[in-house]
């Protein structure tokens, strides 16, 4: 049999343990290995078949990180590969995507001084978790290194829109521009169809497009969070969960014997790692500069220590004596101050936004925070994107959300909100 051998080589430690895995490789078949901690013996398997045999946690880390880049596949439509965290919801959506599927998951950028890791969706212990639910199936697992690319992406905006006075949703701008984008990279290079994810959430054809929709369980539908996802990215993307309701997601899954059934819910923004984000960014050096708090007419009325504490519609943290409720209504980050009011002030029926809107809209709900009720608004398109002009005040709009739009459940424009008056 010809062609180059290639030797590939993966290790990993944890609590002064170590581990290391070296494989010699003609093509996608291992001809020699050295791997002890796993179940079996490589030699003749492919990377594919590898990559669903189990072992010891260390062995199995440095195998996946041996083989995790080199899986070259070509197309097969059956294949799917599926996202997994290590939780219900991905581990049901395997169990509807096989007998071809393939298991994948990011491990993402944690901040190391964060106070419980072990809850992110992209933990260590997570990813250990998935690999278990794959392997208990005998599907294959493959890990994707992606920390340094997530901190470049995700993490250091979401510090940098803190510093500028914005609110940012870190998960829409992930799912937006990062996770998916790697995740169909991923399968195109598997030669898998179709990617499988555990959202609670919809495809539909709307005038002649993919779009999203929202998910049948109303309290979990995930819709606000994927709303930026393109009818490209759609084509190659199936909810497996989609018309189900967690209750019967976590039947299934007790009744299929997966241990993540009664794994407990992962956090949002998993790279704070169970922190509060104003210790997160201090950490990330911006500074708590003390600051003054003005009322309306910019009279001083007390002070803070660091604006970018601060989001509007906030009260805790204010410390300010008042007749009345006190609410931050925004942020000044050139003077470092803040600007309280009453919370008739926070009202806003106008929001602009820079993103993208179906062709044709009109009349839509808007959502302008994940866990905000939608407000009836008409929209009108912008060269940026869209402005909205809501039914009845909104409070709380900060700039840095995400504003997604719905007509009949259906996701039909979303962006960041930058701008918002009464």
């Amino acid at each position: 049999m010809g062609g180059r051998i290639r030797e590939l080589f993966g290790d990993a430690s944890k609590d002064g343990d170590w581990a290391a895995v070296r494989l010699r490789v003609r093509g996608q078949t291992i001809v020699a290995a050295d791997a002890p901690g796993l179940s079996r013996d490589l030699v003749g398997l492919t990377l594919l078949e590898a990559a669903a045999v189990p072992g010891e946690r260390l062995a199995g880390d440095a195998l996946a990180n041996a083989i995790s880049t080199s899986i070259r596949l070509p197309a097969d439509p059956r294949r799917v590969a599926v996202a997994m965290s290590g939780g219900v919801d991905s581990g049901v959506a395997l169990l509807r995507s096989l007998p071809n599927a393939v298991g994948v998951t990011l491990r993402l950028w944690l901040d190391p001084a964060g106070p419980d890791s072990e809850r992110a969706c992209c933990s260590p212990d997570a990813v250990i978790a998935a690999r278990q639910s794959c392997h208990a199936l005998g599907i294959p697992h493959i890990t994707i290194d992606a920390r340094e690319r997530f901190r470049k992406a995700i993490v250091s905006p979401f510090v940098a829109s803190y510093a500028r006075g914005e609110t940012p949703n870190p998960c829409t701008r992930c799912n937006d521009s990062f996770r998916f984008d790697e995740l169909l990279s991923f399968a195109n290079r598997i030669g898998a169809a179709k990617l499988a994810t555990g959202h609670y959430a919809q495809i539909v054809e709307r005038d002649g497009t993919l779009a999203l929709a929202r998910g049948l369980d109303e309290a979990k539908d995930q819709t606000y969070m994927l709303a930026g996802l393109k009818p490209e990215q759609l084509a190659r993307i199936t909810f497996p969960l989609g018309t189900s309701t967690k209750t019967e997601i976590r039947a299934e899954a007790s009744a299929a014997g997966l241990a993540a059934a009664k794994r407990a819910e992962s956090q949002e923004a998993c790279f704070l790692a169970g922190g509060d984000y104003r210790d997160f960014l201090t950490r990330q050096g911006l500074v708590a500069a003390p600051g003054a708090i003005v009322d309306g007419e910019g009279n001083e009325v007390g002070e803070h220590d660091g604006f970018w504490r601060f989001t509007p519609g906030q009260r805790r943290g204010l410390r300010v004596s008042a007749a009345e409720p006190l609410y931050a209504i925004s942020t000044e980050p050139r003077t470092n101050a803040v600007v309280v009011g009453p919370r008739e002030a926070l009202a806003r029926t106008e929001v602009r936004v820079r993103g993208r809107l179906s062709p044709g809209t009109n009349r839509v709900e808007a959502k302008l925070r994940y866990r905000s009720p939608a407000v009836p608004a008409t929209v009108e398109q912008t060269p940026s994107g869209f402005r909205l002009h809501l039914d009845e005040p909104a409070y709380a709009v900060a700039r840095g959300q995400a504003a997604v739009l719905y007509a009949d459940g259906t996701v039909v424009g979303s962006g960041v909100i930058t701008g918002a008056s009464r």
